[in-house]
C-alpha cells in the first residue's frame, strides 16, 4: 500500500494556514495560488480514477480555498492508494503512465511550492 501521509501532511498545513490567513493575504494572491493548486490536484485526480471529461474545480470564493485545497489533495491521496493497490501505472498526463509513487511525490512538491508563493 502507498504511503500517501506526505501529501496528506502538507495539504493540511497548506490549508490550515490559508483558513487562518487574513483576508488581505487571500486578496492579495494567496487564494489565486491556491485555487489553481486544487484545481490542478483534482484534475490529477479524476485522471487517476479514469474519469472522462474531467470537471473543473468552481470558484467558490477566497475563504473556501482552503477547504478546496483540502479536498482535492485527500482526493488525490485515495485515488494514488487505490492505483498503487490496483498494481498499475498512474495516468502522468502527456509523457504516459507514471507509477503512483511518481505522482505522490510531483504532488508534495507542488503543495510545498504553491505554499512558498500564496504565503511569502
Amino acid at each position: 500500500m502507498l504511503d500517501t501521509s506526505p501529501l496528506t501532511a502538507v495539504v493540511e498545513r497548506f490549508a490550515d494556514r490559508l483558513r487562518a490567513a487574513p483576508q488581505s493575504r487571500l486578496q492579495q494572491g494567496a487564494a489565486a495560488t491556491a485555487l489553481e493548486l486544487a484545481r490542478e490536484l483534482a484534475t490529477r485526480a479524476q485522471r487517476l480514477e479514469g474519469a472522462g471529461a474531467v470537471r473543473e474545480m468552481p470558484d467558490a470564493g477566497i475563504f473556501a480555498v482552503g477547504d478546496q485545497v483540502a479536498v482535492a489533495g485527500l482526493d488525490l491521496a485515495e485515488a494514488l492508494r487505490a492505483a498503487a493497490a490496483g498494481g498499475g501505472a498512474a495516468a502522468g498526463g502527456p509523457d504516459g503512465a507514471k507509477a503512483p509513487s511518481e505522482v505522490l511525490d510531483e504532488a508534495v512538491r507542488l503543495v510545498e511550492r504553491a505554499e512558498v508563493r500564496a504565503m511569502r
